[in-house]
């Protein structure tokens, strides 16, 4: 999605936040992006920044993150434009690194089912929060708890089509992850800086996010810094004998220019691996066409593909699962 909308004009761009993501979900938002969509200041402001740093969620984050005011629009817009230096430096600094564990409840049954133990690899790992999916509990469909007692957070997903939900977790034996910009759990401002990217109005993502954030803390598991390519395909030299190695990413190749992408997909399609993508459809043209035209699928849904092979629909945030294998 992120790469079909960055076509567009800055103040499409912040309209099209307004009315087809926000608008839902967090009103605040919505309303401060349709300002920005008809403020000429502001958008001379943002056009001064690369493409891919004027994304919405970033610039509104980074306000968040230096104390900006975001109930009320002239406010908003006033004291943006008094510590735009500020923002802008930030903005160039940080990125959209939304790193959310409830991604994990879509993977879950994909996980579980390939052979055990896994070696995980999650490319664009951010701080590597999706890297515990064993870690986690489950509830499908306000179903009994799948996972220990006193695992936290609790991932809850509604489902339809025949999800092949499982009795327990994965067994993951090794994990590692890998992002251009690694968050660190422990670390107080990137623990300030991915509560930022949490939209104002979602307390029950906060708190998942927190609860996320202790175990990543409790359990540390390695994100290094690197190239999606360079950087995988020194990891996968590092999976353990008899654990099944599985490469997996969600939201992140809306990112990466298209070359890069299509060098990522031509490797880890080439390696003795198997690949969990969750994207939306946009990114990977082979798995949206295999998609089943009967599939379930609404703007802003995810694909959640193995190997290539369309499973399931997702939402961006793990809200929902529709199968369509």
């Amino acid at each position: 999605m992120e790469s079909e909308i960055s076509a567009f004009s800055t103040d499409q761009r912040y309209r099209w936040f307004a009315h087809h993501e926000a608008c839902a979900t967090s009103p605040t938002y919505s309303v401060l992006a349709d300002g920005i969509a008809d403020d000429p200041d502001l958008l001379a402001l943002i056009e001064r920044l690369p493409l891919p740093k004027r994304q919405p969620n970033l610039l509104l984050a980074a306000v968040r993150l230096h104390g900006g005011p975001i109930g009320d629009y002239p406010a908003f817009r006033s004291w943006l434009l008094d510590h735009w230096d500020r923002v802008e430096a930030t903005m160039r600094r940080r990125s959209t690194q939304t790193d959310e564990p409830a991604r994990c409840a879509a993977l879950l049954p994909i996980l579980a089912a390939l052979p055990q133990p896994l070696a995980l690899i999650e490319a664009g790992a951010s701080a590597g929060l999706c890297l515990h999916p064993d870690r986690y509990r489950y509830s499908y469909d306000a179903g009994p708890p799948i996972g220990a007692p006193d695992a936290r957070p609790l991932l809850e997903c509604a489902t339809s089509g025949p999800v092949p939900i499982p009795d327990g977790p994965p067994r993951v034996a090794w994990r590692a992850g890998i992002d251009l910009n690694p968050l660190d759990p422990s670390d107080p401002d990137d623990v300030r800086w991915l509560e930022c990217l949490v939209w104002p109005g979602r307390n029950d993502r906060l708190e998942r996010l927190r609860a996320a954030l202790e175990t990543a803390r409790n359990h540390p598991a390695p994100v290094i810094q690197g190239d999606l390519t360079q950087a995988l395909a020194s990891l996968l030299q590092q999976v353990p004998d008899g654990a099944t190695p599985v490469v997996f990413h969600s939201a992140v190749l809306p990112y990466p220019a298209e070359e890069k992408r299509r060098a990522f997909v031509a490797l880890v399609q080439d390696t003795p691996c198997h690949w969990i993508s969750n994207e939306p459809p946009g990114t990977l043209p082979d798995v949206r066409r295999a998609l089943p035209s009967t599939a379930p699928f609404q703007t802003g849904d995810f694909v959640v593909a193995l190997d290539g092979r369309p499973k399931a629909v997702a939402a961006p945030h793990g809200q929902y699962l529709k199968w369509v294998d």
